[in-house]
């Protein structure tokens, strides 16, 4: 008989969770992030530097002899939960997950021991939207060197090494400083996206790309429904807290049946993620039914991050419009994970192939 999983937070996750959340208080306060989001570096490296270097959390998933912290999903989710409830702008999910899984199945040490350092960012040149299992775009290798172009690649623009696969079925190490790299249109102003050109830029061949990049997206999504979980218990939070303090009528608004009505829901809807998401970090660290843990948050942890940020949004009333103030921050962050490494549907359908319910 299997036995249940735990997935209620250990004190080593909770000191995890308070520490994580101090520091990013003091590095990614609301105004902070805004005003980097107006310009032309949204990303916050001091935070990633005080994320990586100072507490080490970049190499939680790599295990100890090969440089790293020889943690588990389950404590990575924990750091997720509190980047999604600041939406910092640092290449954590892309670097510390995404990267790491794809070297971590190649077995490249010296590449895995940089990023678990903190020393190098590193970018899987691979679509946003692109689900685990999903065909995704390739470069050409030919005489030793790649050509091509790849779109949509989330944090490139602060990555030092770019993973890159291939025609030829493998996936490559090339410096950044060798393709070229273009900013593009992004809703998501704390994790914007970019264009990669390569132009006979050479790489290191690391292993086939297939594993590496399905598992790489596998963690990706299973531990954005963590993400989605600290945004939404943020925008829940500051929403109850706004409605306590505005008042109409001479009454808190928040005192309206109305009102406890559609925040109950809300708040129904954020435990229930909880428990996917947590339940999908628990299956990432044990290995068991990774694939059903994974499609059920995603399939369900969207349209609760989406619509906690929307009923801030709306509840906030007109200071919630404003751009001083974050929410609107935490909203596209939210549509931009809705179809981040596959979409409710795509994971629905996935799901229905794993447990044999297709439709008739």
């Amino acid at each position: 008989m299997t036995k249940a999983p735990d997935l209620l937070y250990s004190e080593e996750e909770e000191a995890l969770r308070s520490a994580v959340r101090d520091l990013l208080a003091d590095h990614c306060d609301a105004p902070g992030v805004i005003a980097r989001a107006e310009s032309d570096a949204p990303h916050d490296l001091a935070a990633w530097k005080a994320l990586a270097d100072g507490m080490g959390l970049a190499g939680l998933l790599v295990p100890e002899s090969r440089g790293g912290q020889g943690a588990t999903h389950r404590e990575v989710a924990v750091v997720m939960e509190e980047l999604g409830r600041a939406v910092a702008p640092v290449p954590y999910l892309t670097s510390a997950v995404i990267a790491t899984e794809a070297l971590l199945a190649c077995g490249a040490d010296d590449l895995l021991a940089e990023l678990a350092s903190g020393r190098r960012i590193g970018a899987l040149a691979v679509a946003q939207n692109v689900a685990a299992g999903r065909a995704y775009q390739v470069v050409r290798h030919e005489g030793g060197a790649l050509h091509g172009e790849l779109t949509a690649i989330a944090d490139a623009a602060v990555a030092d090494v770019l993973l890159v696969p291939a025609d030829d079925g493998g996936l490559y190490a090339v410096d950044a400083d060798s393709a070229t790299i273009t900013g593009q249109v992004s809703l998501d102003l704390t994790r914007p996206v970019a264009k990669i050109v390569l132009d006979g830029a050479p790489g290191r061949l690391l292993g086939d790309a297939e594993p590496a990049v399905r598992r790489a997206l596998r963690s990706a999504a299973g531990l954005l429904a963590s993400e989605q979980l600290g945004l939404a218990e943020w925008a829940l939070t500051e929403t109850v807290r706004y409605l306590k303090e505005r008042k109409q009528f001479n009454r808190p608004v928040g005192g309206f049946q109305a009102l406890k009505h559609r925040l109950a829901q809300l708040w129904l809807e954020v435990v229930n993620l909880r428990a996917a998401a947590r339940n999908a970090a628990d299956a990432l660290a044990t290995g068991v039914d990774v694939e059903v843990a994974v499609a059920v948050a995603q399939a369900y942890a969207a349209s609760v991050a989406v619509h906690a940020a929307e009923e801030a949004l709306q509840l906030h009333a007109g200071i919630g419009m404003t751009w001083e103030h974050p929410i609107h921050l935490y909203l596209k962050r939210a549509k931009a994970d809705s179809i981040a490494y596959g979409t409710a549907g795509a994971h629905r359908e996935a799901l229905a192939e794993l447990v044999d319910l297709r439709a008739p």
